[in-house]
C-alpha cells in the first residue's frame, strides 16, 4: 500500500519533514497552495514525493470552480495558464484539458482526477452545469456522496475520441 498525507490547511510545522522522513507522499493541490504567500500552486513544482491533483471529492470540480470567483479565474488564467486578456466566463474544454495537462506533466510521483474533470475536457461528456459534478460540501449535511456518473461504463468505452486523446496525453506526460 502506497501512502498519501492529506497535509493540507493548519498542519504543525513538523509535519512535512516528517512525512518525508517516512516516505509518505504529501498530497498537492493547485487551488490551495501550502505556501500562504501563494494565490495557487503549479503542478510543476510538486515534490516527486507528492500526489497532484486539480480537486477533490470535498472541493468543486475544476469547472465549477472557474464559475465560483471571477476576478481569481482571471489571475489563473492569466499567470497560471499563461494566457493573457480575458478568461472565458465557462470553463472551456481546452481550458480544463489545459489544467488536466499541467498534472499529467507534473514530476510528483501520482496525478489523479475525479472523472469529471477529466470528462470537462469533452464537450460531449460534461454535463451541462458544472454543480452537478460536485460529490460533497462539507458544510451542507444534505450535499453528500451525491454525485453519480451520467452515462454508463459501457458507452464510456466506446467514446473513441475521449479515449484515445486521454491515452495520448497518458503516453506523452509518461504515466
Amino acid at each position: 500500500m502506497l501512502i498519501c498525507g492529506e497535509d493540507l490547511g493548519m498542519v504543525p510545522n513538523c509535519v512535512p519533514t516528517v512525512m518525508k522522513q517516512l516516505g509518505i507522499l504529501s498530497l498537492e493541490i493547485q487551488r490551495m497552495p501550502k505556501n500562504s504567500n501563494r494565490e495557487f500552486f503549479h503542478p510543476s513544482e510538486a515534490p516527486y514525493l507528492s500526489v497532484v491533483t486539480p480537486s477533490t471529492h470535498d472541493m468543486s470540480t475544476i469547472r465549477g470552480w472557474w464559475e465560483e470567483d471571477r476576478d481569481k479565474t482571471i489571475r489563473f488564467f492569466n499567470h497560471e495558464l499563461g494566457q493573457w486578456g480575458e478568461a472565458p466566463q465557462a470553463c472551456e474544454p481546452w481550458v480544463n484539458k489545459s489544467v488536466i495537462l499541467q498534472h499529467l506533466h507534473s514530476p510528483a510521483m501520482w496525478s489523479i482526477f475525479q472523472l469529471q474533470d477529466l470528462f470537462g475536457m469533452s464537450e460531449t461528456l460534461r454535463r451541462e452545469n458544472p454543480n452537478d459534478e460536485r460529490i460533497n460540501v462539507p458544510a451542507d449535511p444534505k450535499h453528500y456522496w451525491r454525485y453519480r456518473m451520467h452515462i454508463p461504463l459501457e458507452q464510456l468505452m466506446k467514446e473513441r475520441d475521449f479515449n484515445d486523446a486521454l491515452k495520448s496525453y497518458l503516453h506523452s506526460s509518461g504515466r
